[in-house]
């Protein structure tokens, strides 16, 4: 039982800890760029960082900037967009004596920088749902990379490597199996890797058209799309609005509840095996007890070799004359035992 208490002084920490969290938790804001997250160069944008409204105080800042600093106001303002302006933006509030949790990257690209480049499709452009399309983006810039966006908002984003050949640089975007909610406007910016979040001036556009198939089924399609950041790294992305605590409470729940059950389980089973090292430890007692008392009641036996037999032979000479025979009396044994 050594292990128990310790157990069980875990699981009231791990309780204590999970019950305080959910009492204290605050939503995750939304942070969100004015007029869009890309932003022509020198034009002025605003972020805003959304929270609860009893929100005190908030702080925006930019991965790898400068420590931020607490302000009462929600919103940032950058009046002229620069290149050292760009990139990841973070924000947060407090309400009371507790911080929010940090919101999702907002990615502040500024375009105008480098020529556009060119977008076409390398297949149609009205294409039947769960069909699969490629779009090819080039220029004559050595481009280190080519972004393709969706311009009807931050739906989706992919981000490819050029490759170089007889003074063109190209990228090859492939997309499917498409349904409706993909189709629209779509254009392609070039960037180098020394600024990922300085930008080209978008290619043409080019129209996606998608339709559905005559008895309105469609074909497999991918779960969600995929999201790729300026710097090449990918990461998933609903199409719907982001869920905050509130909608995740049943995971916030589940978790401790499933932490429960299984120092419930251990707790189980260092007990039961306590119980039977017990038994087993009794029964080993009593037995190693009964073999004792058996060995004192039972009589001592020797072995017959152990005895020594002496024979003794009385001889006396008879009373009469007439005759000189000896009688030999009874022979007299006596036995003699060695200590």
């Amino acid at each position: 039982m050594s292990l128990v208490l310790p157990t069980l002084l875990c699981l009231a920490l791990v309780l204590g800890q999970s019950t305080q969290a959910q009492k204290g938790a605050l939503p995750q804001p939304n942070i969100t760029a004015q007029p869009g997250f890309i932003v022509l160069s020198n034009e002025p944008v605003t972020i805003q960082c959304q929270g609860l409204t009893e929100a005190e105080a908030y702080k925006i800042f930019k991965e790898g900037g400068p420590e931020p600093r607490e302000a009462e106001t929600s919103t940032l303002h950058i009046k002229e967009m620069k290149p050292d302006q760009t990139g990841l933006y973070h924000c947060s509030y407090k309400s009371g004596k507790l911080w929010s949790p940090c919101s999702v990257p907002l990615t502040l690209v500024m375009t105008g920088t480098y020529a556009k480049p060119s977008l076409s499709s390398m297949s149609d452009t009205v294409v039947a749902s769960g069909d699969e399309v490629m779009w090819k983006c080039f220029s004559k810039l050595k481009f280190d990379r080519f972004i393709l966006i969706k311009e009807d908002g931050f739906h989706t984003i992919q981000n490819e490597s050029s490759t170089c050949q007889d003074n063109q640089c190209q990228a090859i975007f492939h997309r499917g199996p498409v349904t409706p909610t993909q189709a629209g406007t779509y254009r392609c910016y070039g960037a180098f890797n020394c600024y990922p979040y300085v930008w080209s001036q978008p290619s043409n556009p080019l129209e996606l058209e998608v339709k559905e198939l005559p008895d309105g089924s469609t074909r497999p399609t991918d779960p969600r799309p995929t999201q790729e950041r300026p710097d090449g790294s990918t990461r998933l992305r609903d199409s719907g609005p982001t869920q905050g605590p509130s909608q995740n409470l049943p995971l916030l729940i589940g978790v401790p509840v499933a932490i429960l059950l299984f120092l419930l389980l251990v707790l189980l089973f260092l007990c039961i095996r306590h119980r039977k090292a017990k038994n087993k430890a009794t029964k080993t007692g009593r037995q190693a007890q009964a073999a004792e008392s058996r060995n004192r009641q039972a009589p001592e036996t020797r072995d017959p070799q152990d005895v020594t037999y002496l024979q003794v032979a009385f001889n006396g000479p008879n009373q009469g004359t007439f005759s000189t025979l000896r009688q030999t009396h009874t022979n007299e044994y006596a036995t003699i035992v060695p200590k």
